[in-house]
């Protein structure tokens, strides 16, 4: 009796087995969709930038003789990459959430959130003008007799952005280390240090920009500058975190992170699909038929306004290149994730080449080294080539430097075709 019982449940159990294998399937291997119609979202300001096969390098004279961009043929992914520099406006809208984040939490602005735990209550608006307020934020404010300006004013030095990242190539590479070893705590100082314009130009009377430029509204689709590399790097984590938020708020899915790009891929983009072109649009002059400024640098011996702009100009001046980017050569340099390194173009892999590793506060100065790209508003023409490299320390501000992100999606790319 046992040894039939024992039988009957086998038999139901392959029964069951094979009822649930052939659901709706007819028995056929069909594979399982974990989603339906999945259109991956395009982020506001980016455009794409596709897939291709890159020709990166020098695209005319090494002047200089550092002999460190020579030819190479790499495969690119494609990207998505804002299509302008980030504004002042844009960079402040950064700086106010933070500014906004560590009142609300001084104040004790907190709502219960969906998890039974406590969040910050943002739509509650903190008046910093308000001398109650400002008593209550006093850590936050300089005191009347030490502003400068005989009345209380906002720190901007207490904006820090504290964050946390993981460090998945360093996991990679030590699979038995415990994977906390590999979270990286960051608190960074993010207001833009707006005394590049005068501390970087001696002899030179440019208080007025100074005092004027980050706030002033006439600048507010002006490239940020005086902001370093640690700082383009929080701005990207904020801005991913915030849009993924927003889009899991609204039970959407999200993918990829906001980035500052390497230096192949800022190139790849500069090109805008022509190989071997000095300039992104194309060259190899500096100016159209009509003799007109096609960017904003230095020309001919320091006619700064001969292009139409003495300093900086909107993110948005100038023709854009083939994948609708504007001011890739010309207006303000560009922060790249790259160390700088003579051989990087010899050294790199020829798929999504890279070099790149985390930087630590012990590291000494040459391995703190970025490369930057695309020469800006006091650069001369040769710096303005697509092919030509420099870099800055990471910890430096600059007025001519500035930055733009990009954000990956990974995607099945075409196949050939039979």
């Amino acid at each position: 009796m046992r040894q039939l019982t024992l039988k009957i449940s086998a038999f139901a159990f392959l029964a069951l087995a094979a009822s649930c294998g052939s659901s709706g399937t007819g028995g056929q291997l069909v594979g399982v969709n974990n989603t339906l119609n999945y259109k991956a979202p395009v982020p506001l300001g980016m455009v794409s930038i596709p897939p291709g096969v890159l020709k990166m390098g020098a695209s005319d004279e090494d002047v200089r003789g550092r002999n460190d961009a020579l030819l190479r043929t790499v495969q690119m992914s494609g990207y998505y990459m804002d299509a302008t520099e980030i504004s002042n406006a844009e960079y402040r809208q950064f700086t106010n959430a933070v500014r906004d984040s560590i009142g609300h939490t001084l104040l004790g602005d907190f709502i219960e959130d969906d998890n039974g735990g406590q969040r910050i209550d943002y739509r509650k608006k903190i008046n910093y003008n308000n001398p109650d307020v400002q008593d209550q934020l006093a850590g936050l404010y300089l005191d009347a007799t030490q502003s400068g300006w005989g009345k209380k004013i906002f720190d901007n030095s207490k904006l820090v952005y504290h964050y946390e990242t993981f460090d998945y190539a360093a996991s990679v590479a030590n699979p038995n280390q415990p994977q906390t070893e590999f979270i990286r705590k960051k608190d960074i100082a993010i207001y833009p240090d707006t005394a590049v314009w005068m501390r970087q130009f001696n002899y030179s009377y440019n208080e007025p920009i100074a005092l004027q430029y980050n706030w002033f509204p006439a600048f507010n689709n002006y490239p940020v500058v005086g902001v370093n590399y640690f700082q383009a790097e929080a701005f990207c984590h904020w801005r991913t975190n915030a849009w993924k938020a927003e889009r899991e708020k609204n039970k959407l899915y999200f993918e990829g992170q906001f980035r500052i790009p390497n230096e192949m891929e800022w190139e790849w983009a500069a090109r805008g699909g022509r190989h071997e072109s000095p300039f992104p649009w194309g060259g190899p002059y500096v100016v159209n038929k009509k003799g007109c400024y096609l960017a904003n640098f230095k020309p001919q011996r320091g006619n700064y306004a001969a292009d139409g702009g003495l300093y900086t100009v909107p993110v948005d001046r100038y023709w854009p290149n083939d994948y609708g980017l504007y001011n890739m050569s010309g207006n303000v340099s560009e922060w790249t994730s790259t160390n700088y390194g003579g051989t990087n173009y010899q050294s790199v892999a020829d798929l999504n080449p890279n070099i790149r590793t985390e930087l630590r506060e012990n590291d000494p100065r040459w391995l703190r080294r970025k490369v930057v790209r695309g020469g800006s508003w006091r650069d001369v023409q040769y710096y303005l080539q697509v092919g030509t490299r420099d870099w800055e320390e990471a910890d430096t501000a600059k007025s001519y430097i500035g930055f733009r992100c990009v954000y990956t999606q990974v995607y099945p790319g075409t196949t050939g075709k039979n």
